[in-house]
């Protein structure tokens, strides 16, 4: 997973509320279990129209916003079925960070292990950004300090100490999980000479 630390981007203003998995990736493009190709079928049925070809009223098929690292949506994104691919799609694609008054409690969490930061504001705060986004500029988001800056201002948002950290580090479950080997392998050869008979050497 990579390193998130300060991310600069023109954002891409999504206006929509309750936007769920299955809108942000249909359940037809769920058969791989693969994390990259999805980024071309995100957002597909708003994306595209009935044969294959871009809608160019839609945001993201706009230029600078086909190249948004950030997304700015409505409360209650992510909503719907649990699907992880809904994380995949965003990131595949290009996007690391989503803004919103609201998430949705599981996909919030999986952002989180896939390498996306998702950040709640305020509604005011939300339409502040979303007016850069409207005049195709930059905002920047400072993990570190914990700081969206734009222009000659500045919001503080606060993300979970351990959640942060992993972000900042780039550790998903399994990174976790392995930094910690040298403990499980202690454990293991130390139950090895406790218990030989339920190991099959």
């Amino acid at each position: 997973m990579q390193k998130f630390n300060i991310l600069k981007s023109v954002p891409a203003y999504l206006p929509i509320v309750n936007v769920d998995t299955d809108m942000i990736i249909p359940k037809q493009f769920l058969k791989t279990i693969k994390r990259t190709g999805l980024g071309k079928n995100l957002f597909f049925e708003m994306r595209y129209d009935d044969k294959g070809k871009e809608l160019s009223d839609f945001i993201l098929n706009q230029n600078p916003f086909n190249n948004s690292k950030i997304l700015i949506t409505g409360k209650n994104f992510g909503c719907g079925s649990s699907r992880e691919h809904a994380p995949w799609a965003l990131l595949d694609f290009g996007i690391t960070c989503v803004i919103s008054p609201s998430f949705a409690d599981i996909f919030y969490s999986n952002c989180f292990k896939n390498g996306i930061l998702p950040i709640i504001l305020d509604q005011e705060k939300i339409k502040e950004l979303s007016e850069y986004a409207n005049r195709k500029e930059k905002i920047s988001v400072d993990l570190k300090v914990e700081k969206i800056i734009y222009g000659n201002n500045e919001i503080k948002f606060k993300i979970d100490s351990f959640k942060r950290k992993c972000l900042l580090e780039g550790l998903d479950d399994i990174a976790l999980s392995l930094k910690k080997s040298d403990k499980i392998e202690s454990f293991e050869k130390n139950l090895k000479n406790k218990k030989p008979w339920i190991f099959n050497d």
